[in-house]
């Protein structure tokens, strides 16, 4: 075999090597061939079918001639997809019979039904045939009829022959039939398509094919109509997974072809453009044969293949141009030369056959340069669909770009360049763009640059990233200097509608994006040196760096934006220690309510610092104090237990006019409750010493009281308020000496300080003995009054005292007889026991002994308390 110089650089796109030299086996010529799934049945001249199984390297001869005699020859014949069901026809003069050939049979069956019909094409129904069934099957015979048949391999015989349809307005044969079906909903949606020598018919419909055709009896049929002539018009489905891709009709005027969409709507336009798309015409003034037209022709996906005398031309059926022409080997005996071409459409092969040999056609990648084709057109979706490798889309994408460029569609141009990787340098395209001086293209260059780059790219990513950093950069400049002001609002919202305001959001997007491989240095350093202050503070904000962010802020006055990012989760609560005090001297308030939303997370003790700063600002009077509502804060709901706290804010209550803050501050214990833990933590001496400072002599009393210095307690809140020292004299419980004190020091004081008619004091002083409930009598306060004080003044209540301690005295001798006689009956007892004896075990206490023991302390302390009311009534008797 010779073939032509191939399209592309790959080689070949076909071949043809001889399959069979000997393939009618001795049954005369070949006259028609058709291949499936390997097989390939030859009809002869002789009336025979032979039936080669390239899968088992086995062939079968079967007679179609049987009991007849003359001449007969195989007219045409037909196999399925999967090469098990054969359908021939034999032509002898006067008729024609049709026969049908399983594979698994000896012999083939006539169809009787179809008896003198000369079946020209059939098409199967690729959708539902099985091996032991044909389904349903259209014939076209050389009548121009269309039939409908089925056989099932086990009955042996045609199920049904229906006639479908006649071409009466036409004396022309059926010399090409081909169907598809698609599910449309629950229904079948039938597609047929039919040719004669000028004409291509479509048929479509849902339903049975019988139902399909008889609605043509009312409607307009549908069909192309070529001039010219040709015997043998073919029609060609390209199946690919068993579904048609588009056809080819072999017309006298050239090959008609297009697409298939059998999913497509169908409406009720004329011809086939119900589920035609992308139709096409192939002259056959292309072929530079002058006046021959193609003998038979076969399709492939991107292919015409072209009989034409011994030669096959190899057409793309796209760009319609030669791209290989095939020289087929044939024997110096055969006489007609190659007769014709057929197709297997399960392996993809195609043949040709002469009168005694079979050729096989072979594709080699036939797509391989259709990403070419499809470039030369310009249809550059297509071609990058069809490209096989980085360098041929790069091809695709230099043309899409380099003619972007030539129109000047800079942007346009410069995605196209972004996407390439290897015809041209990074340089070499960033140079086009600035030898053009496109400065805004060359930016959208290395960020769709950016886009097409892997993370394994990682020095090139940042560097395009940087340089691209510096063009938005130099663009926002440029912005600002053809506005004439060359200083631009710190709001970008005022200006967003504006070019300006556009560009700068674009470049925040840019750095939000690219924060990951940008240079955190070498960025801050472009955008400081460029005077982008509020980008440098955004990026920081992107690279964490939040001390540079909350320092802007603060110094533009924005103390709310800097507690913002304070608040943030991923900020060390060191920088909110350390912006406390600008913080809270630039707005107390919020500051104070951001420390309190953050609860457990700040230490209060480590804000003392900005608090006392604040402190050390005068307020006006009825602003509230941010400090003392923090510190309660802390104090009430957070149980801080910080003494530094505390202290800080009793030092503040301390300095407060009212009074009334401190003093329920101190009254709060807000350890109590706690094991082994004080009642309060502020520092008492601290306290004492502030609140002697600033005079609180209320709060001093509080605190000496807390402190169990209980005289000091009552001598100073003598000073301050007698009532008060009365209930600072009274805390005292559990020393009963202390507390008679106490109240002496009161009475004194009561006494002391009375100035009234001397009678009205004696009377206040015996009115302050009730409130002692007892504890002091008339005795102890005597010392105090002057001495010139008449008894008389005080008879009533030195009587009354007398009278008490007479009581006193007839109880304890009522007790003392109560003993004495008690004594009596234990001397009697012990008497009479005096003849008694026990065993004792001598570890054991003597009982008696106890006795004794606890009898001589009771009479020692009634005679103490007999003797000190005897001595009591002499003085008083001695001094009436």
């Amino acid at each position: 075999m010779d073939g032509a110089a191939a399209f592309g650089p790959g080689g070949q796109l076909f071949s043809v090597d001889p399959l069979e030299r000997h393939a009618a086996r001795g049954h005369g010529v070949v006259t028609s061939m058709a291949a499936g799934s390997d097989v390939i049945v030859l009809g002869t001249s002789r009336g025979w079918l032979v039936r080669h199984d390239f899968s088992f390297e086995d062939a079968q001869d079967l007679d179609l001639g049987s009991g007849r005699s003359g001449e007969h020859s195989v007219h045409r014949v037909f196999l399925d997809p999967g090469g098990k069901h054969c359908i021939a026809t034999v032509a002898y003069p006067g008729g024609a019979d049709t026969y049908y050939h399983h594979a698994r049979w000896p012999r083939p069956k006539q169809l009787p039904r179809l008896r003198g019909l000369l079946v020209n094409a059939v098409a199967w129904n690729r959708q539902t045939i099985t091996e032991a069934s044909t389904k349903e099957v259209i014939l076209g015979t050389e009548d121009g009829q269309i039939f409908e048949m089925a056989v099932d391999e086990a009955d042996k015989k045609e199920k049904y022959v229906k006639m479908l349809f006649v071409l009466s307005d036409l004396q022309e044969g059926i010399k090409g039939l081909q169907m598809e079906t698609a599910m449309v909903g629950n229904a079948t949606r039938f597609y047929v398509m039919a040719v004669t020598p000028t004409r291509l018919y479509s048929f479509t419909g849902i339903g049975a094919l019988e139902t399909v055709f008889a609605s043509y009896s009312d409607r307009a049929i549908h069909f192309m109509e070529l001039p010219g002539d040709i015997p043998n018009s073919e029609l060609h489905f390209f199946i690919k997974q068993r579904r048609a891709k588009h056809f080819g009709w072999l017309s006298g005027a050239g090959i008609y072809h297009g697409e298939l969409n059998f999913g497509a709507q169908h409406s009720s336009t004329s011809g086939d453009e119900n589920f035609v798309e992308n139709k096409g015409f192939f002259d056959y003034s292309k072929l530079g044969e002058s006046g021959i037209k193609p003998r038979s022709f076969a399709l492939s996906e991107f292919h015409f293949l072209l009989l034409i005398r011994d030669k096959i031309k190899v057409v793309n059926r796209i760009s319609q141009q030669i791209v290989e022409e095939l020289i087929v080997d044939n024997t110096p005996e055969t006489s007609k030369g190659t007769i014709g071409l057929c197709s297997d459409a399960s392996t993809g092969l195609f043949y040709a056959y002469d009168e005694n040999s079979i050729f096989q056609i072979s594709s080699s990648d036939e797509g391989r340069d259709m990403w070419q084709v499809y470039l030369d057109m310009k249809e550059y979706a297509a071609a990058l669909s069809h490209c096989r490798n980085s360098f041929q889309r790069d091809q695709v994408y230099l043309v899409q770009a380099d003619a972007a460029f030539t129109a000047k569609e800079y942007y346009i141009a410069a995605s196209f360049y972004a996407k390439m990787n290897y015809i041209l340098s990074f340089e070499e395209i960033s140079l086009k763009f600035i030898s053009a001086g496109e400065q805004d293209a060359l930016r959208t260059f290395l960020l769709r640059r950016l886009d097409n780059l892997t993370k394994d790219d990682k020095m090139q990513i940042t560097m395009i990233s940087t340089w691209a950093t510096e063009l938005y950069l130099d663009k926002i400049n440029r912005l600002l200097l053809e506005d004439g002001t060359g200083t631009a609002s710190n709001n970008v919202a005022d200006s967003k509608d504006s070019e300006y305001g556009s560009i700068v959001n674009e470049f925040r997007a840019f750095l939000s994006d690219s924060k990951d491989v940008l240079d955190e240095a070498t960025t801050m350093r472009l955008l400081e040196s460029y005077g982008r202050v509020d980008e440098l503070v955004y990026f920081a904000g992107l690279k964490e760096q939040y001390e540079i962010v909350v320092h802007h802020y603060i110094q533009q006055g924005e103390a709310r934006k800097a507690l913002e990012v304070l608040q943030r989760h991923n900020v060390l609560v060191d920088l909110v220690y350390r912006f406390a005090p600008d913080l809270i001297m630039l707005d107390a308030y919020e500051t104070v309510e951001s420390w309190m939303m953050a609860r457990n997370k700040l230490n209060p003790g480590k804000l003392i610092p900005a608090m006392m700063r604040y402190v050390s600002e005068p307020h006006a009077k009825n602003e509230t104090h941010e400090v003392i509502k923090y510190l309660e804060f802390c104090v009430k709901d957070l149980n801080n237990e910080d003494p530094g706290v505390h202290n800080l804010l009793l030092s503040l209550y301390a300095k407060k006019e009212d009074e009334s803050q401190l003093l329920q501050f101190l009254d709060t214990k807000f350890g109590k409750g706690q094991t082994n833990g004080p009642e309060f933590f502020y520092d008492p001496k601290y306290a004492l010493r502030l609140c002697l400072q600033e005079k609180r002599m209320r709060a001093c009393v509080r605190i000496y009281s807390m402190m169990s210095m209980h005289e000091e307690a009552v001598a100073l809140a003598l000073t301050v308020d007698l009532e008060l020292a009365k209930a600072e004299a009274d805390k005292v419980e559990d020393d009963e000496e202390l507390r008679k004190k106490l109240w002496l020091k009161v009475a004194k004081h009561v006494i002391e300080q009375e100035k009234g008619v001397k009678r009205e004091n004696i009377k206040k002083a015996i009115e302050f003995l009730s409130e002692t409930n007892n504890l002091l009598k008339i005795e102890d306060i005597l010392p105090f009054f002057p001495d010139f004080v008449l008894i008389d003044d005080f008879k009533e209540e030195i009587c009354k005292s007398l009278k008490d301690y007479d009581s006193q005295i007839e109880q304890l001798k009522q007790e003392m007889d109560d003993a004495t006689r008690g004594a009596d009956n234990i001397r009697s007892d012990i008497g009479a026991l005096a003849q008694r004896y026990t065993v004792i075990d001598r570890e054991e206490e003597c009982g008696v002994r106890d006795f004794f023991s606890q009898y001589r302390k009771w009479w020692r302390s009634m005679s103490a308390s007999l003797d000190s009311c005897c001595t009591c009534f002499v003085f008083c008797v001695v001094f009436h």
